[in-house]
């Protein structure tokens, strides 16, 4: 297999958000969950997205577990290492975006990188180093009351730079517009000034291109998934990428359908809340877990006398006043990772119902599900809405799986979602 470009992920809807992306642009791309195993059999594609869990995780771990990732995309022959975070530059005060940008730079012995988390797709721009989410500043979005990484600071720059010793210059939304030529200068002038780290200002996705472009030499490039928008074309003026292909054709999968959300973003609550006014759902309870009680067994049960007439919801999403006290009750990290472990749960019993279509909202419940279902990858397949793909997965008994992240998606996206499916 030589693989033209290998990304490592630190979630997995951010990988999978990521694939889609390069799908759209003709790249053929798998995702696998975790550092791959050297002997694992993947298809011939032309993009390898790692996904990892590795965006809350203390550095060190995360350190470690993206270099595992990229010494298989290297020895896969990557030419080319994108490193993926959020479009709202999820991190917490002490990383995890710059202590992993810098270790894979050392690691590709390269000197300098670019990062772009825009995706004006999604409300997601960048304007002399400011981070907004449609017209809010990041500091003014939903991100501020993020359960895992709140985000008080809309300045990419200071952000980036409270996480790494490496000095951290901007490329300003007026070079941007001026087009690759100026953005390859502008580069060029950060490196020759010491600058390691370089936050690119992006408007629309004709910038997100002519960034791509400009970075066509760069060892590492790290990002969200809209600036990934420019590689594919860099691949196909060097022949190493045909053009036309299409990329999104996944098998025909049959069977009972549900929904597992875990976010608790602004996206997600309405989507949820869209789904409840016409299909079977079902709250879990935090504090009954936390008691002991076999919630997950009492969700499955329930979920048996609903499945036959579509799809069912099953959530533990909360808005943030609540999800406040449930924290404060049981402990930020503990009340998530019991969360996870009843969806992982779930996950596994609704597979055993003969549940093989699943949509999955929220990029750490996705995370637990897809370890819980002991998945090695899964195939990207057409977008559903942007950002967020049907996917299939690799095995024996295929899974049609679509992972969101909570952030993405239209009101409708959970019912949306089935109708894509053939």
């Amino acid at each position: 297999m030589a693989v033209l470009l290998g990304a490592i992920a630190d979630d997995v809807t951010g990988a999978t958000d990521l694939a889609n992306t390069l799908v759209r642009q003709g790249m053929s791309t798998v995702q696998l969950f975790g550092a791959p195993a050297a002997d694992l059999p993947v298809p011939e594609v032309d993009a390898v997205v790692v996904a990892l869990k590795s965006r809350t995780i203390p550095a060190g771990e995360a350190i470690a577990q993206s270099r595992q990732a990229l010494d298989w995309l290297r020895g896969a022959g990557a030419r080319q290492i994108f490193f993926k975070y959020c479009s709202t530059f999820d991190s917490t005060p002490t990383g995890n975006i710059g202590p992993v940008a810098d270790a894979l730079l050392d690691a590709l012995e390269a000197d300098f990188t670019i990062a772009c988390p825009a995706f004006p797709e999604t409300g997601r721009t960048i304007c002399h180093g400011y981070l907004f989410v449609g017209t809010e500043l990041l500091s003014e979005s939903g991100m501020k009351d993020h359960p895992l990484t709140p985000m008080t600071d809309p300045s990419l720059v200071r952000v980036l730079a409270a996480q790494t010793p490496r000095p951290v210059g901007l490329v300003r939304y007026d070079t941007v517009a001026e087009g690759p030529g100026a953005i390859r200068e502008a580069f060029a002038a950060l490196r020759a000034e010491g600058k390691a780290h370089a936050i690119v200002d992006a408007l629309s996705d004709r910038d997100l291109m002519a960034i791509g472009e400009a970075a066509a030499d760069l060892a590492l490039i790290t990002g969200g998934s809209g600036v990934a928008l420019g590689l594919p074309a860099n691949f196909r003026r060097r022949g190493l990428l045909p053009e036309g292909r299409i990329s999104d054709t996944l098998p025909t999968i049959a069977g009972r359908e549900a929904v597992l959300a875990g976010s608790c973003s602004r996206a997600t609550l309405g989507q949820i809340e869209a789904m409840r006014a016409i299909r079977p759902h079902l709250a879990l309870d935090p504090l009954r877990l936390a008691a002991g009680e076999n919630v997950a067994g009492e969700a499955l049960a329930w979920a048996e006398g609903h499945l036959d007439d579509g799809p069912v919801l099953i959530y533990s999403s909360a808005a943030p006043d609540a999800l406040g006290a449930i924290q404060e009750k049981l402990g930020r990290e503990a009340a998530g990772d019991m969360i996870e472990a009843a969806m992982a749960e779930i996950a596994r019993g609704l597979v055993a119902r003969g549940v093989r279509r699943l949509v999955v909202a929220g990029g750490e419940t996705s995370g637990a599900v897809v370890q819980g279902l002991g998945l090695a990858g899964i195939q990207i397949g057409p977008q559903i809405d942007p950002g967020v793909p049907w996917t299939a997965s690799l095995g024996e008994t295929p899974l049609a799986l679509a992972l969101k992240s909570g952030n993405f998606g239209g009101p409708d996206f959970f019912t949306k979602a089935f109708e894509v499916l053939p």
